[in-house]
């Protein structure tokens, strides 16, 4: 993906799945209704027990929420099911401080890497190696945000229409409460990833840097915790796969 030949296999399937990031942003900023599922598995399940998912959290960024079917409380899997509504916001980062900051990360030259969620929790290992994530590089920039004196903290989602709901993407994002006390959200990862795939993405690139666009689905989850639990008692991790396909 960084050969710059753009003929090999990981730079043209990535400008496929980006390639709304050319497109006007006004696409971004209108309403989009999508229908999300969930299914979780509890590996090694103790038996019968409440499922506990962070659920979309779309309604504080002008989205609804609606046909909300929660799982009962059972054993081995379950599924959770909503229609999403997601709309986009020009809101851009007021603070030098703050976009200096993310120009700062973006220079750096870290490359963008598929990796197992776990791993990406450890932010400090996975910049040792020179790597980034979306999960890994909200965790730092939600640090630096806060050691420099601004409310900051990495929230995990999903981000949707990717063929048509089979590809399973975790998504992570910095929400800052910025110098005019207004709540902004760096989607710094997507920014750094189109930039690289494409030269025309420029307008996508600044919309990543505080508004928020309608491709995304924030959930209530913090950058490192799991998005789902069951509360039977097993050690193991619950197994969370979404399907999130454009309502007809």
């Amino acid at each position: 993906m960084y050969s710059n030949k753009g003929t090999t296999q990981p730079e043209l399937a990535f400008r496929m799945l980006f390639r709304f990031a050319g497109r006007p942003v006004d696409d971004l900023l209108r309403e989009k209704t999508w229908e999300f599922r969930v299914r979780m598995e509890c590996a090694d399940c103790a038996g019968d027990a409440p499922w506990r998912l962070e659920e979309p959290d779309v309604v504080r960024y002008g989205g609804r929420l609606a046909d909300v079917t929660r799982p009962a409380p059972g054993s081995g899997s379950a599924q959770y099911a909503a229609t999403v509504t997601t709309t986009g916001a020009l809101t851009p980062l007021v603070s030098p401080a703050l976009r200096q900051l993310v120009h700062d990360y973006m220079d750096a030259g870290y490359r963008w890497q598929m990796l197992p969620v776990p791993m990406q929790a450890d932010h400090r290992q996975v910049h040792a190696l020179g790597a980034t994530s979306c999960i890994a590089a909200s965790l730092f920039l939600a640090e630096r945000f806060r050691a420099a004196g601004f409310r900051a903290e990495a929230r995990r989602g999903w981000f949707t229409g990717v063929l048509g709901g089979a590809l399973d993407l975790p998504h992570a994002c910095v929400e800052v409460e910025d110098e005019d006390g207004v709540l902004r959200t760096v989607d710094i990862a997507k920014a750094q990833l189109a930039a690289r795939l494409s030269g025309d993405t420029g307008a996508f690139g600044e919309l990543c840097l505080g508004s928020v666009y309608n491709k995304v689905i924030p959930s209530s989850a913090s950058g490192t915790a799991p998005m789902a639990r069951h509360e039977c008692g097993s050690a193991l991790p619950v197994q969370v796969r979404a399907d999130i396909r454009a309502a007809r």
